[in-house]
Order: C-alpha cells, then sequence, then structure tokens
C-alpha cells in the first residue's frame, strides 16, 4: 500500500514537472520547434491559476492592511528583477517586462496612479513617469540659430530615455494579512503590486541610485493572476519546473520591509513619525510584523 502511494506520488510530480518545463526541447530539431506543443498537449494543458476561495466579511475576525517595499539588491528577490536583458527567449522575462510588455498589448487594461485604486492613468499619462526627453545645449543653440521647432529638430540634439527592466529596484506590495476565524488561521492575500525606479528625468545623474524610488503605476493584483501565472520566474534548484510569478508572489517567497500600515493618522508612512534615522524605521517595521504574527499566537495561548 505504501509503495503504491510513494508511486502514485512520483507519477504526479513527474507530470507537474513535464508541464512547466520548456516544451519539446529535447525532440526539436531546429531551434524554431522549441517551446511547440502537439495538439495532444495543447488540449490537455489546463493550467490555470489556483482560484481564491470565497472568505465573507463575517469571518474576519481580525485584520491588518499593509505596504511592503521589496527591495531587488536582496538574494531572494533576484526572480522578480532577472533578467535584465530581453535577449534570452519568451519565457525568461522579469515581472516588470511581464507587465510592461502586457500593458502595452491592451492585455491588462487598467492601472493606477496609487494603492488605493481611485485614479485610473493610461498609457499616454505613464509617459511622463516611464520615459524622458530632453534637448541638448547645442540643440537649443540650433534652433535658436536656424529657427525650427522642437519637431524639426535633428535627432542627434535630442535625448531619449526610457525606464528598462534593469532601472527597477524595488516593488511596492499592498496587501491584507486577516485572521479566518472559520479555518483559524492567519492568511495573507496581495491586492496590488507597483513597480519602482528613481525618476526617469534624473536617473542618469550621479547619486540617483540612492534616491528614494517612485511607482511608475499600479496593478490591482487578482486582476492580472492569469498573466502572472502565464509568466515564469526561474528556478534556480531546478529549470526544468519553473515557477510563475503568481505562485510565487502569493506563497511570499520574497522579502519585503514593512513602510506603512492601515492607521488612524491618514495611513501615515513610517518614515513620517520616524524621520532620518534607518535603523529604528527597520524596527518599527519588524515590530509592526511581530504584532500582525502575535495575534495569531495570542488566539490559542490562555
Amino acid at each position: 500500500m505504501k509503495f503504491k502511494s510513494f508511486l502514485y506520488t512520483g507519477l504526479l510530480v513527474l507530470g507537474v514537472s513535464s508541464a512547466y518545463a520548456q516544451a519539446n526541447i529535447l525532440n526539436a530539431k531546429i531551434p524554431e520547434e522549441i517551446g511547440m506543443k502537439t495538439e495532444a498537449e495543447l488540449l490537455l494543458d489546463n493550467d490555470q491559476p489556483l482560484e481564491y476561495g470565497y472568505v465573507g466579511d463575517r469571518d474576519i475576525l481580525f485584520s491588518k492592511m499593509i505596504w511592503e517595499k521589496v527591495v531587488l539588491d536582496e538574494r531572494v528577490n533576484f526572480p522578480l528583477y532577472f533578467p535584465v536583458d530581453a535577449n534570452l527567449g519568451d519565457d525568461r522575462k522579469s515581472l516588470y517586462q511581464v507587465l510592461k510588455e502586457n500593458l502595452d498589448s491592451g492585455m491588462i487594461s487598467k492601472v493606477y496612479a496609487d494603492s488605493y485604486f481611485t485614479e485610473e492613468r493610461t498609457l499616454e499619462d505613464l509617459e511622463a513617469s516611464l520615459t524622458m526627453t530632453r534637448i541638448t545645449d547645442a540643440g537649443i543653440d540650433y534652433m535658436n540659430a536656424n529657427g525650427v521647432s522642437e519637431s524639426e529638430l535633428p535627432e542627434e540634439y535630442v535625448i531619449r530615455r526610457s525606464i528598462t527592466p534593469a532601472d527597477i529596484n524595488s516593488y511596492l506590495v499592498k496587501g491584507l494579512w486577516y485572521f479566518d476565524k472559520r479555518q483559524g488561521e492567519l492568511k495573507y492575500r496581495i491586492l496590488g503590486i507597483a513597480p519602482a525606479a528613481p525618476d526617469v528625468n534624473f536617473i542618469d545623474e550621479e547619486g540617483s541610485e540612492n534616491s528614494e524610488p517612485i511607482a511608475m503605476f499600479w496593478v490591482f493584483f487578482p486582476e492580472v493572476r492569469d498573466i502572472l501565472h502565464e509568466a515564469k520566474a526561474f528556478n534556480n534548484n531546478n529549470s526544468s519546473s519553473p515557477i510563475s510569478f503568481d505562485h510565487l508572489l502569493n506563497s511570499r517567497r520574497f522579502h519585503g520591509i514593512i513602510y506603512k500600515e492601515e492607521n488612524v493618522y491618514g495611513d501615515r508612512e513610517v518614515k513620517e513619525y520616524i524621520a532620518d534615522n534607518a535603523l529604528m524605521q527597520l524596527l518599527e517595521s519588524e515590530r509592526i510584523k511581530d504584532k500582525i504574527r502575535d495575534f495569531e499566537q495570542d488566539m490559542w495561548s490562555y
């Protein structure tokens, strides 16, 4: 009986691994055949993100909204950052590249200006934060000397700069910790995520890497789960079994620092009441984290 259970488990693991592995890589005769699936595989490929269970408002005994900063310099967060180049194929993309490409193609139809999802933004609205166009001093002299407009100015006098995957240095994540009294456990649900980078107008200036990152745009996480499930992050332990960005984020396989919690002071940030002291801000972040975690522990302590 134990042998049969072990055999079924092994077959299940192999089946899941083969479903996520790069399709047809061992059978391809030319590079173009890598990633192509047979008709039988396409019929069986019904992989979907795991649906959230319904949680009634009366089932929530306790909740706390928090905002976290996921710094991409940390090794545990590397799967969200790399690769920064777009030459590794369609199955190797950074999280920002996945979001930006689907935003450009219209697959992501709504983005927002803030984490409260009250103000929608269009692609035209995002141009100011994602791209920069500047005329050089020589270009201004050329315009004055020849009497030409900006549209007639030669490209050699124009500096154009866009935010690239390599420029994203952190992600801002909004989520809700809640205690489900029906299941008797503390759970977490991501509500929004935003790529953050230095201001595009000053990004190449000295010291810009130390400036406060600015959220490029916010997306409502449940709305983009299907897209993030199709995009895979690199699995350093087993390249034949990549993990989807949806799974990576929902299972909290990242490290974030709490920079704001829902509070009576208009949801003020930690840096607003602990100024110019990075160590104390970090300790305050840990205090908020412990306060949430201790709630579940106190439920079973007498």
